[in-house]
C-alpha cells in the first residue's frame, strides 16, 4: 500500500507538499534566530548555545539540534527526490514539446527546477562555511555565530552566494507555498486569491529578513 501511495504522482506530490512545509517551518525559526544577531554578540551567540542545551535533561548535549537536523535532511532528501521523480516522469509523458507553452507555467516550472539545484548546492557551502567552518573565511570559531557571520559577510563573494541564494529561495516559496497548498486539498477557487497573497507576503519576508543580515554586515549596522 504505501509503495502504491509513493509510485503514484499524487503520493510524490504529498509528500513534496508535507516535506517543503517542514522546511518552510524551519526557515522562519532560523530567519527569526538570524535576526538576533542585531541584539548584539551576547544574544545570537547565547541562542547559538541554546540550541545545542534546549531539552535538557531529558536530552542530552545535542541531542534535540540533531533530531531536528535528521528530521530537515530527510524533508530535503524526500522533497528533492520526489521533485527529480515528476520532473523525469513529465518528460517522459510528453516526449516532444509543446508548439506553444504556456509563460506563466514554463517560468514557474524553470524557476523551482533551477531555484532547487541552486539551494541544494547553497545548502552544502552554508554549512561548510557557518556549521563545520570547512569552508569559513576567517578563523572559525565554534558557538561564536557573529563574529563567524561578519567574517562571512565581509567577502564578495559570500555576500553574492547568499544573496542569490535568498533570491531563488523566495521565488521557490512564492510558487510551492501555492503549489502545496493545492495538493493538499486546501486550494479552492473562493480561497485561491488569499493563498497568492499569503505564498506572496510570506516569500517576501523571509527573503527580507534574510537578506537584511548580509546587507547590515556590509553597510557596517553590524559590526
Amino acid at each position: 500500500m504505501t509503495r502504491t501511495i509513493w509510485d503514484s504522482s499524487v503520493g510524490k506530490k504529498t509528500v513534496m507538499a508535507v516535506s517543503g512545509l517542514i522546511m518552510l517551518l524551519y526557515l522562519v525559526v532560523h530567519m527569526i534566530g538570524n535576526l538576533k544577531i542585531f541584539f548584539g554578540p551576547e544574544e545570537i551567540n547565547h541562542y547559538a548555545h541554546w540550541l545545542r542545551t534546549m531539552g535538557e535533561p531529558f536530552m542530552h548535549y545535542e541531542w534535540s539540534l540533531w533530531l531536528i537536523r535528521v528530521v530537515l535532511v530527510v524533508a530535503v532528501v524526500a522533497h528533492a527526490v520526489s521533485a527529480y521523480q515528476l520532473s523525469r516522469r513529465d518528460i517522459k509523458a510528453r516526449p516532444t514539446k509543446y508548439a506553444h507553452k504556456k509563460a506563466g507555467s514554463s517560468f514557474a516550472t524553470r524557476t523551482m527546477r533551477w531555484g532547487g539545484i541552486i539551494l541544494g548546492l547553497f545548502i552544502v557551502w552554508h554549512i561548510l562555511d557557518l556549521t563545520t567552518g570547512t569552508v569559513h573565511p576567517g578563523g572559525y570559531e565554534h558557538l561564536r555565530p557573529y563574529q563567524n557571520i561578519i567574517d562571512t559577510f565581509s567577502t564578495w563573494y559570500g555576500n553574492v552566494i547568499y544573496i542569490a541564494a535568498v533570491v531563488a529561495l523566495g521565488f521557490h516559496i512564492r510558487h510551492g507555498l501555492w503549489s502545496a497548498a493545492q495538493t493538499l486539498g486546501a486550494g479552492k477557487a473562493t480561497r485561491d486569491r488569499a493563498l497568492k497573497i499569503t505564498a506572496n507576503g510570506t516569500a517576501l519576508v523571509l527573503t527580507v529578513g534574510f537578506v537584511v543580515v548580509p546587507v547590515a554586515v556590509m553597510t557596517g549596522v553590524v559590526s
